[in-house]
């Protein structure tokens, strides 16, 4: 595994992070989830990427992750970095959402005892709500450092000018923004373009999450929509509409250029992720020991030529592939 400082700090994260946003839940199969965790320790990756709603259902992630902690794991906290976060629908009522200080240091105190932790390596937060003002946002943020409840802080989503406002608040504070975490892939690169510079003007890291565009990356769709694939199910984040004719194609000519790097797919969309020299980490989401060994075959070549970049750019500049 490498390591990468995460922006101006003194915290290094491994290239690669595991997230329990799928396949950690209470519905999923423990044993097979323990495996993946104990896996990914043994390999480096000692950042655990969870939030509140992580599931399902909501909440069970962060137990299944807290009983393998403190069971297999529970000599080596020190050596783990865990990342939380609070902000989308959790709880029933008014105030089981949302980014108001109440939800964030509720939804905090829940997931500490859900991990079974004394306190996070960095909370964020999950989303800006459109609502809730960015001041009212970062002071529970600032209190939950305050109290010795996470170590560092974040941002998740975050758009521009409350991306700035953000960082101008926790800075005065003196508990600046450790990270920022955004989706990118090649088929998505908003965040790319509207906030990276942002962040690293600020001293912020950047972290990636759906980097293989909720795989339409691996190749897994190039023949149709496989039973049991996320786009297969009637609800997830990845919709049958999504999987267009377009970005198929696009998808088997980058699988071609991935082959001739000696890569699959999947390991050269992480390895374009990371090419930004503003991201710090990128999350990889897997479903077996065997997916997550080939993710972790992307550190085997990070390197592209300018002729290989400009061969994906001709074919990723394409708008009608964007999310």
């Amino acid at each position: 595994m490498e390591y990468k400082y995460c922006g101006k700090s003194g915290i290094q994260l491994p290239l690669l992070s595991l997230g329990l946003w799928h396949n950690f839940g209470s519905v999923d199969d423990f044993g097979n989830a323990r495996q993946m965790l104990l896996h990914a320790f043994d390999k480096g990756i000692c950042h655990f990427d969870l939030a509140n709603n992580y599931g399902p259902p909501p909440g069970s992630a962060e137990e299944l992750f807290g009983t393998v902690l403190n069971g297999d794991l529970r000599t080596h906290r020190d050596e783990i970095f865990i990342s939380s976060k609070a902000g989308h629908d959790m709880w029933d009522g008014v105030y089981g959402t949302g980014s108001s200080r109440k939800n964030i240091i509720a939804s905090c105190n829940q997931s500490l005892k859900r991990c079974k932790v004394d306190y996070f390596d960095v909370f964020y937060s999950h989303r800006y709500d459109g609502v809730t003002p960015v001041e009212e946002t970062m002071e529970a943020l600032i209190q939950l450092v305050r109290q010795g409840k996470t170590l560092y802080v974040g941002i998740s989503k975050y758009p521009p000018e409350q991306q700035q406002l953000a960082y101008d608040i926790l800075k005065e504070a003196h508990v600046p923004c450790l990270i920022s975490q955004y989706r990118c892939s090649m088929f998505d690169r908003k965040a790319q373009k509207a906030n990276f510079n942002i962040a690293q003007q600020n001293g912020s890291g950047i972290i990636c999450f759906s980097p293989l565009a909720q795989g339409l990356l691996t190749g897994k769709y190039s023949k149709g929509i496989p039973e049991g694939s996320r786009a297969a199910k009637d609800s997830g984040f990845l919709q049958k509409s999504q999987v267009t004719k377009e970005r198929v194609e696009a998808a088997v000519k980058l699988e071609a250029i991935a082959k001739d790097r000696g890569q699959s797919l999947a390991q050269m969309a992480l390895a374009w992720v990371l090419n930004d020299q503003r991201v710090t980490s990128v999350i990889i989401g897997t479903s077996s020991v065997a997916q997550m060994d080939n993710n972790l075959g992307t550190l085997q070549n990070l390197h592209f030529s300018d002729d290989e970049l400009q061969m994906i750019e001709n074919i990723i500049s394409d708008p009608i592939l964007s999310f």
